[in-house]
């Protein structure tokens, strides 16, 4: 398994304690006499919280495509030189954290694959459920030898979805597309290309956020409306649960490959987007001080301090405090380059744990009864360390509140949780678990209040890992898991040379080489 890279941006605040891992992120532009590639760069930019294990660009010019992917953030796999070579004027980008496959080079994206017509690259945020199905159909269709990505080692759902996209002389991409969309199951929002033509489309539920974005020569499609807004992109509107859309010279068309039975993740507002992303037309900023006020109804306390555990806690801690009444404040520092070191610290500092990227602010807290708030509670050692820390700081209460059910079940669209076994709330009820951290109290929303916050109806909303209702029918446990395309006993034999299948003319064989 690679190394994450450096400079992770998500809530982890122990070294090497799972938090809930993002989501990926998804970028397209259309734009005819735009440098696409820096467009795409900093839509990326933009939507690095999604994921940070690997990023990538592709390009088209109309004749060729290229694609430039490696392991690391955004701003340490780009630089001026690479993305000069990416020109055109269409342009795809990915930014992963891996929830199907592991995290390697090979299975970084944009993925690159053969069309009947010439070559397709692809970026999915999201994970199917049907995996396994689909390696059988990939297997009926093509034959068992593995071509393209599937040879070079990738070992994720999106390497399926682009050998299905090879299609027949018969079928233009739109066409095969059309056909293969209705077949996928689970989460997916994508934007794929080839060297004529933009494309995204989203599954039915909408269990992942896209958006449609207008420039003044062309188009944007991205995971959330910040990236449409760092580009100078005017908001259009969503891209539909179960709709096509395709943009070239022609203009946008759009259609429908499914009827739409939404059924988008709740935890997009409660953590995985920007708070100044928009999604079903609710501010996410607005939805989690919501959240936090709605917690101050639910769960009062006599306190002298509100603080949040920073970022991810601080417009629910703000709400909270407002509805409460109780003075909000500043009762711990981040350090601003909290990056995953990669040299191990000593047994002394591990022992400091949280410290490393924490710090409580002592004159502020001591002697003071304390509110902290939080998104979610995964296995608890974060909030055991900080609350003992508060402790060690001098505060005389500390109450924790917590802007979201508890966490039971595992994600199987697009989050990765600690494995189910590893929940705290699993095996504890709620005074149990604030005994175990620590905490004079412990207080979660219902899911009641966390979806009123959202404005959204209960029913378009996915919550399984709070409820374990899951939206999307899920096969047999032996045809899911992360690594289920790892496995050898599937139907998909030796690799062939997985360049053979490029035309050499279409610009793929140098574009599947290591950058």
């Amino acid at each position: 398994m690679a190394p994450r890279a450096d400079g992770r941006l998500n809530h982890d605040l122990l070294p090497n304690e799972k938090g809930p891992q993002d989501a990926c992120g998804v970028f397209g532009v259309w734009a005819p006499g735009e440098e696409v590639a820096k467009l795409t760069y900093f839509g990326l930019y933009a939507l690095q919280h999604r994921g940070q294990e690997s990023a990538g660009i592709a390009t088209s010019n109309g004749q060729q495509l290229l694609v430039y992917k490696d392991m690391g953030l955004v701003s340490q796999v780009f630089d001026e030189t690479a993305l000069n070579a990416l020109q055109g004027h269409i342009a795809i980008g990915h930014t992963r954290y891996s929830t199907t496959g592991g995290s390697t080079w090979e299975n970084a994206q944009p993925t690159l694959g053969p069309t009947a017509a010439g070559t397709v690259a692809l970026g999915h945020n999201g994970n199917l459920t049907n995996a396994a199905e689909l390696v059988d159909l990939v297997a009926e269709r093509y034959g068992s030898q593995r071509r393209g990505e599937l040879a070079r080692g990738n070992t994720t759902d999106t390497a399926l979805i682009t050998a299905l996209l090879a299609g027949d002389p018969d079928h233009t991409l739109e066409a095969t597309a059309l056909e293969v969309l209705p077949r996928l199951r689970g989460a997916f929002s994508l934007v794929f290309m080839d060297e004529h033509t933009l494309y995204a489309a989203r599954d039915p539920q909408g269990v992942r956020p896209l958006v449609l974005g207008r420039l003044e020569r062309g188009w944007v499609v991205a995971s959330e409306t910040p990236a449409l807004d760092i580009v100078g992109a005017s908001f259009v509107r969503e891209i539909e649960p179960g709709e096509f859309i395709a943009i070239d010279a022609d203009g946008l068309r759009s259609s429908r490959f499914a009827t739409t039975d939404r059924a988008g993740c709740v935890f997009e507002y409660v953590y995985l987007a920007r708070p100044d992303t928009s999604i079903a037309g609710r501010s996410v900023h607005a939805a989690r001080v919501a959240m936090g006020r709605r917690l101050a109804v639910e769960h009062p306390v006599e306190a002298d301090l509100v603080i949040p555990v920073p970022e991810s806690g601080t417009p629910a801690a703000v709400g909270y405090a407002a509805e409460s009444g109780i003075t909000f404040g500043q009762g711990l520092t981040k350090n601003a380059y909290v990056g995953r070191t990669f040299i191990q610290p000593s047994q002394t500092l591990r022992q400091l744990g949280i410290r490393l990227k924490l710090n409580p602010l002592k004159d502020v807290i001591r002697g003071k009864r304390l509110v902290v708030v939080d998104d979610s509670i995964v296995r608890g050692n974060t909030q055991r360390a900080l609350i003992r820390m508060l402790r060690e700081a001098g505060a005389a209460e500390v109450h924790v509140r917590i802007s979201s059910p508890p966490v039971k079940w595992p994600c199987f669209y697009g989050i990765d949780f600690a494995s189910r076994a590893e929940l705290i709330a699993n095996g504890l009820g709620v005074d149990e678990i604030a005994a175990s951290l620590g905490a004079d109290s412990l207080g979660y929303i219902s899911p009641e209040g966390m979806i009123a916050a959202t404005e959204q109806p209960a029913s378009q909303l996915c919550a399984a890992c709070f409820t374990g209702q899951y939206p999307i029918e899920l096969p047999p446990d032996d045809r899911l898991g992360k690594f289920l395309l790892e496995q050898n006993e599937l139907p998909l034999g030796a690799p062939e040379d997985g360049l053979l299948s490029i035309v050499p003319s279409a610009g793929g064989a140098t574009a599947l080489d290591h950058p």
